[in-house]
Order: structure tokens, then sequence, then C-alpha cells
């Protein structure tokens, strides 16, 4: 790491939010160095609290998270807020990125709010978006708020960097709650009803209640199915909450729902354990792009992909052949390691 990225780590830590803004740009645009930086900040990691807000669009959840913000700072905690917004298909930055997104909490330097493209990534959590996190939390942010796009296999990805997740559903038809049991349902840790003065709300409480009941194992989801080793009696039962966002009712006993998931989360040893299986995805993730690096630089030092797709159309070769033949310069510099 050079002067300059030592520099901008210091003014980080040392809480200003200049640098902050500076890093996860380097951090969003894979900047050269960019790495080095994330991998400074990690030693100063481990302290913040993250919540993965998520749910179908429509349903509230940047009034809600802009609420929850404020609610922190009230209590005198510090936030840093980062919206996965969809992609642009022509810059790859966040369509939504200039839209005015925390209303109450313009221009309150301790509410530090990022808009970030999901870039094409599955689940729209880029690895630049858990880089991110990281420099929030090194920045001393208490609580980190990861907001998804809310489409697809979003929101069952958002479990892999968040502590606590939250799944908004807005009072609508029952099809909409069936609807969860596609994978969603696995994932919440807390579901909010929101818009809950609206018709419909009762019912929606009510078949989430009955369908968190028959959920087998409270506490598994996707990540943690079954017994989980160093972890003693999780049986977190999934609540659900109903909230008014845009009047900030309900909001108040939301964050008392998430401030008990924490506290059970770290009395059974279940946020050490998803830590653990966050940076096992997070190493087989950078291992797969670096190989994936790798291989294609190999693959232009043997002539291209175009060379070899005309040798498999012309059935000289196959695409396993291709494989084989590509990863064995690879596989001989590991076996000489």
């Amino acid at each position: 790491m050079n002067a300059e990225q030592g520099d901008l780590v210091d003014e980080l830590l040392d809480g200003k939010h200049r640098a902050l803004a500076r890093v996860i740009t380097k951090i969003e645009n894979r900047e050269p160095g960019y790495r080095d930086l994330v991998s400074e900040l990690h030693a100063h990691t481990g302290t913040a609290d993250v919540v993965g807000v998520t749910g179908s669009p429509g349903a509230g959840k940047s009034t809600l998270v802009d609420k929850v913000a404020n609610r922190y700072r009230e209590r005198g905690l510090t936030v840093g807020v980062i919206a996965v917004d969809p992609s642009s298909p022509f810059t790859g930055g966040a369509v939504l990125g200039d839209r005015i997104r925390m209303a109450s909490n313009v221009g309150d330097m301790d509410v530090f709010f990022r808009s970030m493209s999901a870039r094409g990534s599955l689940g729209g959590l880029s690895t630049a978006t858990t880089d991110a996190v990281k420099a929030l939390d090194a920045f001393g942010k208490d609580k980190i708020i990861i907001e998804t796009v809310g489409a697809g296999q979003n929101e069952i990805d958002v479990v892999k960097t968040a502590d606590t997740v939250a799944v908004l559903v807005p009072p609508e038809s029952g099809d909409n709650v069936q609807m969860l049991k596609a994978g969603i349902l696995e994932i919440g840790d807390v579901f909010v009803v929101n818009k809950a003065d609206l018709k419909g709300a009762d019912r929606t409480v009510q078949e989430l209640t009955e369908m968190i009941e028959l959920r087998d194992g409270y506490g598994a989801n996707l990540e943690f199915p079954g017994e989980v080793d160093g972890v003693e009696d999780y049986d977190w039962k999934p609540q659900v909450v109903e909230t008014v966002a845009k009047d900030g009712d309900g909001v108040d006993e939301f964050l008392d729902v998430l401030a008990e998931h924490r506290d059970v989360l770290e009395s059974t040893g279940m946020k050490e354990a998803k830590a653990r299986t966050r940076y096992a995805e997070e190493i087989r993730t950078l291992l797969r792009e670096d190989l994936g690096d790798l291989v294609e630089a190999e693959l232009d030092d043997q002539g291209g992909m175009a060379a070899f797709v005309d040798a498999v159309l012309a059935r000289e070769t196959d695409p396993y052949a291709v494989a084989a033949d590509v990863l064995a310069p690879v596989e001989d510099c590991i076996d000489e390691a």
C-alpha cells in the first residue's frame, strides 16, 4: 500500500467522512489498489450491527430505512446506509442513485448514505457492497443498514452480509404472502407489515404468523439448516411487526425487535457462526474471481476464445477438452506450489 492510500486509511479511521466517501468510491469502481485498502481496514471491523432490509418493490423499504436511521440518531448512534440499486445498462452505475432517499436525515453527517449499483451481481449484493460494509464498520458506524433492490434472488442473497434480515411485506392479497414460500420466508428474522394502516394489513399479519408457526426450526434459515457447531439454543422465532413508516408508527417497536435478535445472536454464538459462514463464502467468491482472471489470461495466451470455438465447431476438439487444456498450466503451478 502506497503512502497516499495509507493517508486515506488514516483519515477514514480518524472519522473523516470525506475519506470514507473516497474509499467507497474506489471500492465501487474497483480502482487499482482498492484491495489493499480493504485489507488494511479489515482489522478494524467487527463492531457494527449489520441489518438487511429487503422485500418486494413498493413495500416502503426506503421510507422505513429513513425513519430507522432517524430514530437511531435520536438514540445517539451513528448510521451507515447502503442502498443497492438496479444497475444502469449503459454505465453500470446505480440507476436510482440521484434520488432523495434519506429526507429526514439530510445534513446529518452521522448518517452516511450511499447508493450503490448491483452491477449485475446475483442477488444484487456485489463484492463491492460487502467491502463497503467493511469500510463503514472500520469507520466506526454503530449501525449499518443494507437496503436491497428487492427482486428475485436479491432477498435471499442479503442474508450472507447481514446479521439480521428484515423482510417488508405490503398489506396486499394473500397471493403476495404465499410467494414468500419460494425462499424468502427462510431468511427473514423479522417480518414487517408496512403500510399497516391500509386495508388487508390484518390479514397479511395473520397469514405471516401462520406461515412462521409452520416453519420447521425457527432459527434455521437457508444459511444455517439444522445444528450449527458452537451454537447453543438458537431458537429465534421470527417476529411480525406492523409499521406505518411514513408516519413513523411502529418504528420503535421494530428497533426493539432488532435489538432482541442481536442479543440472541450474541448470547448463543450464532453471530460468530454467521460471520464464519460469510467469510468462507467471501473467500470462495474472491478465489473464483481471481481464478477467472487467470483463466482469461491463459485463454488469450493460447490464441483466444475465438480460436477454441472454431476448433469446437469443426469437431477438432470439444468444450471439455478445451477446458482441460486451458486449466493445465494453472493446475501445474498449483501442484508445484
